[in-house]
């Protein structure tokens, strides 16, 4: 049991931690366009789609909108799907229902080739 609540705390203060270091962190540079990238991979192209129909309308081109940007936040892609799938403030969390697992993983992987763009 101690194991959990020290994995639980751990967890939670990375997430924190992310959140304020990338809120300080400036903007990468031009907003992501979809002409600029090509999606020839089709986890890739599925995580664009479950991107575009549940994270666009608060991150628009995974820059600052109603949340914040998610192009140059330095989390690592497991604390980024952990917020995805629980929430945080006012972010809402996804169910399993929502965007399953297979899903989430491919939001991680059309975020990562946005970073290696």
């Amino acid at each position: 049991m101690k194991k959990y609540w020290l994995l639980t705390v751990l967890v939670a203060v990375s997430i924190l931690l992310s959140l304020l270091f990338s809120a300080c962190v400036a903007r990468k540079g031009e907003p992501i366009t979809q002409k600029q990238f090509l999606l020839k991979d089709e986890t890739i192209a599925n995580g664009e789609r479950v991107f575009m129909a549940n994270c666009q309308k608060c991150h628009p081109g995974g820059e600052a909108g109603l949340g914040p940007a998610i192009n140059s936040n330095p989390a690592p892609q497991f604390i980024k799907r952990f917020q995805m799938r629980h929430g945080l403030g006012v972010m809402p969390s996804f169910k399993k229902t929502e965007i399953s697992k297979n899903d989430l993983h491919d939001i991680s992987s059309y975020l990562k080739a946005w970073k290696h763009y």
